[in-house]
């Protein structure tokens, strides 16, 4: 049988199989700097910010009254004290145009900020709970794109009166279930993220949760719906106060737009400058969102592979107790006992799926337990059962779950979330996908310890870089510099376990800690596991397929078979005597390696 453990295998950072990944490992630009490296991008940021500029001192920037009339200088062209020449009322443009530069940016931050606030928060909070939410929110957002936006914002005018800041929020309330829509979608895809589950294991609350690593997933289409709606909001605002129907007597672009149109004929050239001043303004908005778009999905996704299920060897047969090993050894304090656990998904004919039937178990205190079967037998689903945090759908039908004590089923969202991390914790599937990369390697380590353990900021980065020691990063700072995307899956697997140790927990929970790895980071992973549990004293419950790490790790191990517990004993015994049918299955199923070839022995090529 293959032992895949090494226990004499050195901890390094890295294999000569670990490619360079790691060496790619330098922090990346600021969005900014990136940002003014793009020609078109820079050139457009300039203009909105001198355009910003404008708006803030354009009362001192104005070189005369803009609401002031001359009537001796009506339609004055171009020149002398008037640079852009005067209007129908013999007002200066370059004044009137330098004013109305507020109201354009006053209104569309309106706008922008009601649809936002309105659209972006109803977008997070369904798509991240669902369920009745999700239905109230889908039905509001339905009503009001049914409405008519230019009927609506005319009636709502006729009530309030003509008051441009009314009417620029009631069109962001309009255009608010935009938001909400593209924001739902993009919470909904990420939802349900190992890296979610990741943070949620670690103890972070739904609101930090949301906060940090959801409202990173929407800032990219966030950001074009805004500079859309703001452009947007320019142009109606333009339009209302060309048809008289905005604040009357308040410079305005479309103001200006309406009093030249009304002199095409005499004074076309007036026509120019409002013009210019909207579509300029249209466009820069859009280019800059379209260029910090680009640069805020730099990070590239990550694909899934599917795992194959293989065929079971025999089928359990319900109510059948499992085949128990006796042990030898004098058995310590009980920490985890799993009773009569069963798991159901609910189907959507009302029936029910079990996905783990009638599972008992048993983790003592300073013990690794190795939970073993083939991929779909329930391995994941029982560890997930503990951990309070099965998929939607999910949930535990009967049985109970003690820890040191206290009973875990049926305990309320906010208790469970004070026991992950700290007296519970867990080491996921797939490091790469588990770690979030939008934030550095030091951030994600960090920000647990900083919110579960009251750690201040030094404090929180100090012990971060002691745990990437520990575990074996020959760099920490570096690997604390960098992104996901920057490291290798060694790397990364270690990133997890040493998150996952942080909190000095009593029970570790490692789903198949070393299924994405070769054979050589395996052995320096499996190294670091028993280090640390040897050092700390906690209890692992180790989930895997792979009988060479239990045999390396464990000292107890069940094996499970379509959601049942069918064996179960010490390693020893059991290995080396196993006695039901589908444990048989499984040890047949490893391939024995051959006697390697003696260099002193004179093998000979058979003739062809």
């Amino acid at each position: 049988m293959t032992d895949f453990g090494g226990k004499d295998a050195p901890v390094t950072d890295r294999s000569p199989l670990d490619t360079s990944t790691e060496e790619a490992a330098v922090c990346r630009p600021s969005v900014g700097r990136r940002l003014l490296k793009n020609p078109m991008a820079a050139a457009s940021l300039g203009f909105l910010i001198l355009l910003v500029m404008v708006a803030v001192l354009a009362p001192w920037l104005a070189p005369m009254n803009p609401d002031r009339s001359h009537p001796a200088d009506i339609l004055r062209e171009p020149g002398g004290p008037y640079l852009l020449g005067t209007d129908g009322s013999g007002r200066d443009i370059l004044s009137r145009l330098l004013m109305g530069t507020r109201m354009a940016l006053a209104g569309s931050a309106v706008v922008v900020t009601t649809a936002g606030v309105l659209g972006v928060t109803a977008g997070l909070l369904a798509g991240y709970y669902g369920k009745w939410i999700e239905a109230c929110a889908s039905w509001v957002t339905s009503a009001f794109m049914a409405m008519p936006s230019m009927v609506v914002l005319l009636t709502a005018r006729t009530v309030v009166g003509p008051s441009v800041w009314s009417l620029m929020a009631m069109l962001g309330v309009i255009i608010a279930p935009v938001f909400y829509r593209v924001v739902y979608g993009a919470v909904s895809s990420v939802r349900h993220e190992l890296y979610v589950d990741a943070a949620r294991v670690a103890g972070l609350g739904d609101g930090r949760i949301i906060a940090r690593h959801i409202l990173r997933v929407v800032r990219a289409p966030a950001i074009i719906l805004a500079a859309g709606a703001a452009g947007g909001a320019i142009a109606l605002q333009a339009a209302l106060d060309f048809l008289g129907l905005g604040s009357p007597g308040a410079p305005s672009w479309g103001g200006m737009l309406g009093d030249s149109f009304n002199n095409v004929y005499t004074r076309p050239l007036a026509t120019l400058w409002p013009s210019l001043a909207i579509a300029l303004t249209c466009i820069a908005l859009t280019l800059v969102a379209n260029a910090l778009r680009d640069e805020l999905q730099g990070v590239g996704a990550m694909t899934k592979r599917p795992r194959a299920r293989t065929a079971a060897a025999t089928v359990p047969k319900p109510g059948e107790p499992p085949v128990t090993h006796q042990d030898s050894t004098e058995p310590a304090e009980t920490l985890l006992q799993v009773r009569d656990l069963s798991v159901g998904y609910d189907g959507p004919d009302g029936t029910v799926k079990h996905v783990v039937d009638n599972v008992s178990l048993t983790v003592r205190r300073g013990e690794v337990h190795g939970l073993i079967g083939e991929s779909g037998s329930g391995k994941t689903q029982t560890a997930f059962a503990v951990l309070g945090l099965l998929p939607p759908g999910g949930r535990v039908i009967e049985g109970s779950m003690s820890f040191d004590g206290t009973e875990l089923t049926g305990m309320g969202e906010r208790e469970l979330r004070d026991m992950r991390g700290r007296r519970i914790a867990y080491i996921p599937q797939e490091p790469m996908s588990n770690l979030d990369p939008s934030f550095t390697v030091g951030s994600q380590l960090a920000e647990p310890l900083r919110v579960r353990m009251g750690m201040s900021k030094a404090a929180a980065r100090q012990r971060a870089l002691e745990l990437l020691d520990r575990v074996g990063i020959t760099d920490p700072e570096r690997t604390y510099r960098s992104y996901p995307f920057q490291i290798s899956g060694g790397m990364a697997q270690r990133v997890l376990i040493a998150a996952a140790v942080a909190g000095q927990p009593d029970l570790l929970i490692a789903d198949e800690p070393t299924t994405a790895l070769d054979v050589t980071i395996q052995a320096e992973v499996l190294d670091v596991l028993r280090d640390l549990q040897r050092e700390s004293g906690m209890a692992v419950l180790l989930v895997t397929h792979n009988l060479g790490v239990v045999a390396d790790l464990c000292d107890r191990v069940s094996v499970m078979q379509q959601g049942r517990i069918v064996e179960t004993g010490p390693v020893r015994p059991l290995f080396a005597a196993p006695r039901h049918p589908y444990t048989k299955s499984l040890f047949d199923a490893v391939l024995e390696e051959p006697e390697p070839a003696r260099p002193d022995v004179d093998t000979e090529r058979a003739p062809l």
